[in-house]
């Protein structure tokens, strides 16, 4: 199964009320398609073994840039800040955190919006 790190939200994660994801990349993602949640998969030090978080369904991907976010309306921007594991913030302060961590310029950057559901791991048995 296909690793997905969520280093920043990794206790939104936990806590299952993340569930909307921006990437570069993964734009031939799926809906249907199982993910397993790491706290992170890259740049371990070692001795350090992957976190496993739990594991998602894709629900929906779209390609959208970055900054089509501040077209939404009030409402649906605290929403979707709120699914993305960032709730009482605002679009232009995740806006400025994902151009940094991302090292990207947001006024010209295409992002994969994936919205997930959590799964039980029952349900994959």
């Amino acid at each position: 199964m296909r690793q997905m790190s969520f280093s920043l939200t990794t206790e939104q994660m936990l806590a299952r009320t993340k569930t909307v994801t921006r990437r570069l990349g993964w734009a031939d993602l799926k809906p249907g398609t199982l993910l397993q949640a790491v706290e992170k998969s890259q740049g371990l030090k070692k001795g350090e073994k992957v976190r496993k978080l739990g594991v998602i369904r894709v629900v929906d991907v779209r390609r959208e840039f970055l900054t089509s976010m501040f077209s939404l309306g009030k409402a649906r921007r605290r929403r979707e800040m709120a699914a993305e594991g960032f709730p009482g913030h605002d679009v232009a302060e995740y806006v400025r955190l994902f151009a940094k961590v991302n090292d990207i310029d947001p006024l010209h950057t295409f992002v994969t919006r994936i919205e997930f559901e959590h799964v039980q791991e029952a349900c994959l048995a």
